[in-house]
């Protein structure tokens, strides 16, 4: 039981919650947009385990890309790698045996999931490294995460759409967002360690004016992609409430960053992004079917 625990640790997959409603809104959208609507229990399934197996592969990856720099660091000393909870190459069977799962499991949805799953898994494992030569880093992880609605779309449908591709966007800047308010703990450490980050390059100001930016664009996004919502099935209401619950949280992270209490990191991250994602998710699943 230990060990279960320390590898769920190891991924926070308590975190899947941040991704996983924007796949459901792209599955949901995805249901909506087929010439007869249909419920396909199987299809759930291998999307969910995909969104699992993916996310998996990428987090445990970057724990062992990293294992050296969190020993380094006092705030990540004490993560599973570096403390010896769990052995470096054991957390690397862990990478490859979901990397295969997730594989196997886009082969079952569709030719095209299947085809692109290489380079999803490229994209979410390449991402551990770009903090040691770019710190456009946070639009990697943001770009890994933003494959979420886009693929459960694709799952459903198997073509691409401009609404679904919409929530990427709004995915991809909503995550590198955060993730830069994130990084403000480890200005010091990266520049010392002359690692790559938005806040080591332009400093507390700087980063969260790009953390702000990022998030107009986000919401910006949310919002048109809620009035396309509107216009295409005639949803009101719920879609409205969760995109004004959405956007909410957003303000509120970045007055508690801009407020310069960085102690509250882990509200502005944790709390505020776990409410935004299900917030939306359940407002347009609530549209669609009640």
């Amino acid at each position: 039981m230990q060990t279960i625990q320390s590898y769920f640790s190891l991924v926070k997959f308590s975190h899947t919650i941040f991704a996983l409603p924007f796949a459901a809104i792209g599955f949901v959208i995805g249901l909506h947009a087929l010439p007869s609507e249909h419920f396909d229990a199987m299809l759930i399934i291998w999307v969910m385990l995909c969104m699992v197996t993916a996310r998996n592969a990428a987090m445990a990856f970057n724990r062992w890309a990293d294992k050296d720099i969190d020993a380094l660091n006092p705030r990540t000393k004490l993560r599973e790698i570096p403390a010896g909870v769990i052995h470096a190459r054991h957390a690397l069977i862990f990478v490859a045996t979901n990397a295969v799962l997730f594989v196997l499991s886009a082969s079952q949805i569709n030719p095209l999931c299947f085809a692109l799953s290489p380079l999803a898994l490229a994209i979410v494992l390449g991402y551990s490294y770009t903090k040691r030569f770019s710190w456009l880093c946070h639009l990697i992880l943001g770009l890994g995460l933003s494959l979420a609605p886009l693929g459960a779309y694709l799952a459903v449908k198997g073509s691409f759409d401009g609404l679904p591709l919409l929530y990427s966007v709004a995915v991809l800047t909503w995550v590198a967002g955060f993730d830069i308010i994130y990084a403000l703990q480890d200005i010091q450490f990266d520049q010392d360690q002359q690692l790559h980050s938005i806040p080591a390059r332009f400093g507390l100001k700087g980063a969260n004016l790009i953390s702000l930016a990022l998030h107009v664009i986000c919401a910006v996004c949310i919002l048109y992609a809620t009035y396309l919502l509107h216009v295409r099935y005639g949803l009101s209401g719920g879609i409205y409430i969760g995109c004004l619950l959405f956007v909410v949280m957003l303000i509120m992270q970045q007055i508690i960053v801009f407020k310069g209490d960085l102690s509250k990191i882990n509200l502005a991250f944790f709390t505020a992004n776990g409410i935004a994602s299900l917030a939306l998710a359940i407002g347009t699943v609530i549209d669609f079917y009640f």
